[in-house]
């Protein structure tokens, strides 16, 4: 197939999945005035607490089975072997996320205590079902994933956001659940749709678990249990140094500056969904290595045109979407949008251990960017509160970013076109800085941002072939 095929096949799977991801990002920003409104400061922290305790438990639990799961699915060449595949991972699923049901319900009051949430054991325990229904709803979708039913996988992600929204606006604005009410909203849609799923799936999923299968699977996705709990410790683990040394409130304050800078993960969610199954598919080594390089370049000017848009207009954002005792997210939000932009290149570098199934050493390297982390919240949140932890956030993401190039270039080199992807970030990164720094008004930042293309232009981005198209499209150039 042609490079220009496998781009196109790539956007066309990534624009369906990132419906899904699309309306939930849309309706969450939108949202956000609501929740600012209806929870202070202190309140919307503890959710977020509760948010990241339920993700470190989600990745232990998973002990790898969702990456080993694509890998094993298209390795399979026969519909029974895949059939064994989608079974053994449903029931490993299952019977992990309702020991963490169990754990979460039991043990509710010592784990308020120990995540900092103090006497709110029902909010461990609305976190604890969240939890059962969110890992099993995942591994379900991740067979539409497979099975590049991208219609399917975005027609359930739509649904689950829907009923999700008003869930939430009913708990919390009407009934006026507090804290509480988000988080038992958030897993409203996902325990509907997942049960719908479960039986428009009841003919695949038998009473079958392939013990040898199961331990192949394993040995493929165990070592990359602790690279994902590293990367927990990245997105998460800043939250409590900011309870430690400030307080809830500005847990909630920093993380209105997240929701607002998530909204690049919308390119992120949307192409992570797609990636997995369009890398693996790609059986010739030479189209893949072509096509990984492309992506790389295309995928990161892209997103940081987003980080741009998000950084650039930062005051004004964060002025529409919060209320006032939120205001001060604005200075968090440029660098964690840059951040994102980083974590988009780093998953498909990533992809190279995994296609030659050398995962072992992933761990290494995000082992060292959460000690990055780590190491900078203790030293810059004591003094710059929720802009230190953004900062932390963002220099362990480049940590990543670097570490995963040179491990997966040593087990599956890839000519990845590095003078344009420098180019493409910085520009965007310097356009931010001149719209920040000087304290620009709304206009002169907005045209800057709409120049990122032409900054593209001038500093020889583009290849000869894309430069005449432009030039068509744009006389002036």
């Amino acid at each position: 197939m042609s490079l220009a095929f496998q781009m196109r096949r790539l956007a066309r799977h990534s624009a369906v999945y990132g419906i899904g991801g699309l309306v939930s990002r849309v309706l969450a920003t939108l949202l956000l005035p609501l929740y600012t409104h209806y929870l202070p400061p202190d309140a919307y922290g503890r959710v977020e607490i509760v948010t990241a305790a339920t993700a470190v438990l989600a990745i232990v639990l998973q002990m790898g089975i969702a990456s080993a799961f694509f890998r094993f699915y298209f390795d399979a060449r026969e519909p029974a072997d895949k059939l064994t595949v989608v079974r053994t991972s449903f029931w490993f699923t299952m019977v992990m996320a309702t020991a963490g049901l169990v754990i979460g319900v039991v043990f509710a009051g010592p784990i308020a205590h120990w995540i900092g949430l103090g006497d709110d054991t029902w909010l461990v325990r609305a976190g604890a079902v969240g939890l059962w229904a969110q890992t099993n709803y995942q591994q379900l979708t991740n067979l539409f994933r497979a099975e590049e039913r991208s219609t399917a996988f975005a027609l359930a992600s739509v649904t689950n956001v829907l009923l999700t929204v008003a869930a939430m606006v009913v708990f919390v604005a009407v009934f006026h659940w507090g804290a509480i009410g988000l988080v038992v909203g958030n897993f409203t849609g996902t325990l509907v749709v997942y049960l719908a799923l479960v039986a428009y799936r009841t003919e695949q999923l038998g009473l079958e678990f392939d013990r040898a299968l199961f331990r192949r699977m394993q040995n493929f996705g165990l070592p990359l249990v602790p690279s994902a709990l590293a990367l927990w410790a990245i997105n998460f683990v800043d939250r409590e140094f900011v309870v430690w040394y400030k307080d809830n409130a500005e847990v909630g304050v920093y993380s209105a500056a997240v929701k607002i800078a998530s909204v690049i993960t919308f390119v992120m969610i949307a192409f992570r969904t797609a990636w997995p199954a369009f890398a693996y598919s790609i059986e010739d080594d030479r189209e893949a290595k072509r096509t990984y390089a492309f992506v790389l370049t295309y995928l990161l000017a892209f997103a940081s045109w987003v980080a741009l848009a998000l950084g650039g207009l930062a005051p004004w954002w964060t002025d529409l979407l919060t209320a006032s005792q939120y205001h001060r997210a604005e200075k968090g939000v440029a660098v964690l949008a840059f951040a994102g932009a980083v974590y988009a290149g780093y998953t498909v570098l990533a992809i190279g251990s995994g296609r030659a199934r050398k995962t072992q050493l992933n761990w290494v390297v995000t082992g060292v960017g959460a000690a990055v982390n780590i190491g900078l919240n203790f030293w810059l949140v004591p003094r710059w509160g929720m802009v230190g932890a953004s900062i932390s956030t963002l220099a362990a993401y480049v940590v990543l970013f670097a570490g995963m190039t040179l491990y997966a270039q040593s087990v599956y080199p890839v000519a990845y076109q590095w003078r344009r992807v420098v180019t493409a970030v910085g520009a965007a990164a310097a356009l931010t800085v001149a719209a920040r720094a000087a304290g620009l008004s709304l206009l002169p930042s907005l045209l800057l941002v709409a120049a990122y293309p032409f900054a593209l232009f001038v500093l020889g981005f583009y290849l000869p072939v894309e430069r005449a198209r432009l030039r068509r499209l744009v006389p002036i150039l």
